[in-house]
């Protein structure tokens, strides 16, 4: 749209990031967040760009990724919510799957279930396991049950009816009854899928959290005075704000998810397609895997609650820029997973804090420059980070630099670890990846944690310490759209599956439609959820005849689990992915750099001065070897010994072993 301006805004726990399109030209921008009020950070930002007047005429076309579900539902501060399930299965929620988080604990500490007691109840209707009717819903069960809810006063209501996702009409006639009175969601809208369990947990959630996200958007979005706003959703595609609203429970991992989107999209532009992401913010990390498409998982967590929906298949860990170091009850120095957050934050921003976090050891250790962090806007306090990091070298015998350099030590390790789990866990060779390092504190550790990984290749992307917010942008239009359908793939009748695939596609298309898609530029993938007759877990295959699909099942499963089964294959869910491309853009880096370095800086492990350069003055395809610093608005990279540095055509930092030297022990 001409005169308009793009924005895709990132709210983190300790800063909010903004990347602006406006014509062809680019800015990026971080302000610190503000978690009692997110949309307060959201809002300075835009003043800060000198965007307020263009918000103010409803000129900016914005796409957020918002932690408001996330930390609602860690927190707990969902609003009062009713539970509706069929006569004898109120208790489903807080019966769960009965598995132990530790298995030889005789003791462990309980967990409080998701809708007390007194907020579950039930209506005596019932389908089969075919959807066939074997008990009415009768009205006057229907008016009782209102009454019964209306007495109780809730804010929303999670109706979840057993298999619903073959016949959805008693929900739907629940459903009628109560949406002009309360937040109402129903399992057959949220996730039309079997196993009651997940399926109640993702409606729950979805009503348990939904009035306070439409609150959020509504008042953010009365704020920008009726600019465009979308939201980021958990799968790595974008959703209309005032659909997003009915689908809170698909924004849990919606900050994340961008930096997947913006990864693959650079992929594309430099032609590699396989690579092992590491997002380090400053409250946590996050890593994933991609191979060719961003791997999409149904099993994800948030708390101690499933959450089936489709998500960004990522570990996360509490270990960030502004992580806690701390000594155990066994003298061992710890890292994370508590934080120091945005307020009051490392001790080094001057705000309040007192304890050392791995901001402050970095900073000790010369890798963060004092006087230019954030483009010089903030200052960072050496004294204060000595001060914090202090009595924790005290307590363990070293000067504060080696304090400083176990903390970073340790929490290199953490993020390994979570290297590990995403790849070599699951049967990737890690060599075979790019290690693509974004957030603000990312460059700092990439060559290190590549050198653990035994990674010959790494990528500092282009506004990696924005990078997530960048995803927004880029992030296709999308919807994912899933249906139960449990047959052995040998009985499969390919002409109602094809039936099913475009009903859900035709769904799909009209929810894009409406966002103001045009049909053209909508793309349909559909897939399937296969296992081995017998087991619980999946695998996902594009769609193809059954025939093939059981070969391919077995190949992937070989790969996966390292064997295969003479069993029956056995066909559970159908998915639809309904998709239009976001935002393109045309970067190039800029050639005039001198590509001389302006400074010289001592790092602990380090005998010379290690020369800093400029990451806006380098010079296209000029190749530096470290030890280096490049320093940014937003990030700074630590190009260790042994690495070699190229900035390429689109301002990517591509970076390559050149020796079989490690940097890691450096002491």
């Amino acid at each position: 749209m001409k005169n308009y301006h793009y924005m895709g805004i990132d709210t983190g726990g300790t800063f909010t990031d903004f990347v602006l399109l406006s014509g062809e030209a680019i800015s990026i921008h971080k302000v610190l967040s503000t978690p009692d009020d997110p949309s307060r950070a959201i809002m300075q930002g835009i003043d800060e760009l000198g965007l307020s007047e263009e918000a103010s005429k409803g000129r900016l076309v914005i796409v957020h990724g918002s932690t408001v579900a996330t930390n609602a539902a860690l927190e707990r501060k969902g609003v009062k919510t009713v539970y509706i399930a069929n006569k004898g299965l109120k208790d489903v929620l807080t019966l769960a799957r009965q598995n132990r988080a530790q298995l030889y604990n005789l003791t462990p500490e309980s967990v409080e279930p998701p809708v007390p007691e007194s907020l579950c109840l039930e209506v005596d209707c019932r389908l089969d396991f075919e959807g066939k009717e074997i008990k009415p819903l009768e009205d006057h069960d229907i008016q009782q049950l209102v009454s019964d809810i209306k007495a109780l006063k809730p804010e929303a209501v999670a109706i979840n009816l057993l298999f619903s996702f073959l016949d959805d009409d008693h929900e739907k006639r629940i459903e009628a009854e109560l949406a002009d009175s309360f937040f109402v969601s129903r399992s057959s809208f949220v996730l039309p899928e079997y196993k009651e369990y997940e399926r109640g947990i993702a409606t729950w959630l979805n009503a348990w959290l939904g009035p306070k996200v439409d609150h959020y958007l509504g008042q953010l979005v009365s704020e920008l005075n009726g600019c465009s706003v979308s939201m980021m959703q958990s799968s790595g595609g974008t959703i209309e704000v005032a659909q997003a609203s009915k689908r809170t429970v698909n924004l849990l991992l919606s900050g994340p998810a961008g930096g997947l989107a913006a990864t693959q999209f650079i992929g594309e532009m430099i032609g590699e397609s396989r690579f092992i992401t590491f997002d380090m913010g400053g409250t946590s990390t996050d890593v994933a895997l991609i191979d060719g498409d961003i791997r999409l998982t149904n099993e994800g967590r948030i708390g101690h609650w499933p959450v089936a929906v489709p998500m960004v298949d990522m570990h996360t860990i509490g270990a960030g820029g502004g992580s806690l170091g701390w000594i155990d009850g066994g003298g061992m120095l710890q890292v994370g997973p508590e934080s120091a957050g945005a307020a009051p934050g490392p001790a080094c921003y001057g705000q309040g804090g007192t304890r050392p976090t791995v901001t402050d050891a970095n900073l000790l250790l010369g890798k963060l420059r004092s006087e230019a962090f954030l483009g010089g806007s903030m200052s960072l306090d050496v004294g204060a980070a000595e001060k914090a990091v202090a009595p924790l070298a005290e307590e363990m015998g070293f000067t504060v630099k080696q304090t400083a350099l176990g903390i970073i030590s340790v929490a290199n390790e953490h993020m390994n670890r979570a290297l590990r789990a995403i790849s070599i866990q699951r049967g990737y060779d890690p060599t075979q990846f790019r290690l693509c390092c974004f957030g603000g504190a990312g460059g700092l550790h990439v060559c290190a944690l590549a050198d653990a990984m035994s990674m010959k290749k790494a990528i500092v992307p282009v506004h990696g310490g924005v990078l997530s917010a960048f995803g927004m942008l880029v992030a296709p239009h999308e919807r994912q759209l899933s249906h139960t359908h449990i047959k052995l793939l040998s009985d499969v009748d390919e002409a109602i599956l094809l039936g099913s695939f475009e009903e859900m596609a035709t769904k799909g298309r009209a929810e894009l439609e409406q966002e103001g898609v045009a049909p053209e530029n909508i793309e349909v993938k559909c897939s399937v959820d296969l296992r081995y007759l017998g087991q619980s877990f999946t695998l996902n295959l594009d769609w193809n005849s059954p025939a093939l699909l059981e070969e391919v099942f077995h190949a992937q499963h070989n790969a996966r689990y390292g064997h295969r089964m003479a069993r029956q294959v056995e066909m559970v869910n159908l998915r639809v992915s309904v998709t239009s491309p976001g935002q393109q853009f045309n970067m190039r880096a800029s050639s005039n750099g001198s590509g001389e370095a302006f400074d010289s800086v001592s790092i602990e492990g380090y005998e010379q001065p290690v020369p800093v350069y400029q990451r806006e003055a380098l010079v296209v395809g000029k190749a530096l070897v470290g030890p280096l610093l490049i320093a940014e608005k937003v990030s700074t990279t630590m190009v260790e010994r042994g690495w070699q540095v190229v900035c390429d055509t689109y301002g990517n930092l591509l970076l390559d072993r050149v020796d079989g030297q490690s940097c890691l022990g450096l002491d």
